[in-house]
C-alpha cells in the first residue's frame, strides 16, 4: 500500500510546538500507540468526525510519505482499512502542506 501523502490532525498548541521544534514527536494517543497516526485523504474526515468532533482551530498537516523512508508502515486499524503509521519523529520538513479546519 502506497500513497503519496497523508494527513496528520493536530491542535493548535500541537501544531504550535511543531512549529517552535521542528520536529513532531506525538500527540498523547501516539506517544501510547508508539507511532504517529496518519490518515489519508479517503480516510481523514472520518479521522475528523471520530475523534476531533466539536474541536476547532484545527490544523490539517499534509505529509509527504516518500520523506519518511522505512518509518511508515501501513496496518490495519479502524474497519480493517490499512493506515499509515510513522514509527519515528515526523520532521516539518515532511509537512507539504496545511490547512486549518474548524469543525
Amino acid at each position: 500500500m502506497t500513497a503519496p501523502t497523508a494527513f496528520k490532525v493536530l491542535t493548535p498548541q500541537q501544531w504550535a510546538d511543531f512549529e517552535r521544534e521542528r520536529v513532531f514527536r506525538g500527540a498523547p494517543v501516539d506517544i501510547a500507540d508508539g507511532y504517529i497516526h496518519l490518515s489519508t485523504a479517503e480516510q481523514l474526515e472520518a479521522t475528523l468526525a471520530k475523534y476531533f468532533a466539536g474541536q476547532s482551530h484545527l490544523m490539517i498537516a499534509e505529509v509527504d510519505l516518500a520523506s519518511l523512508g522505512d518509518s511508515v508502515r501501513w496496518e490495519p486499524a479502524r474497519g480493517g482499512d490499512l493506515f499509515p503509521h510513522v514509527y519515528a519523529e515526523l520532521p516539518m520538513e515532511a509537512v507539504i502542506g496545511l490547512q486549518k479546519r474548524d469543525q
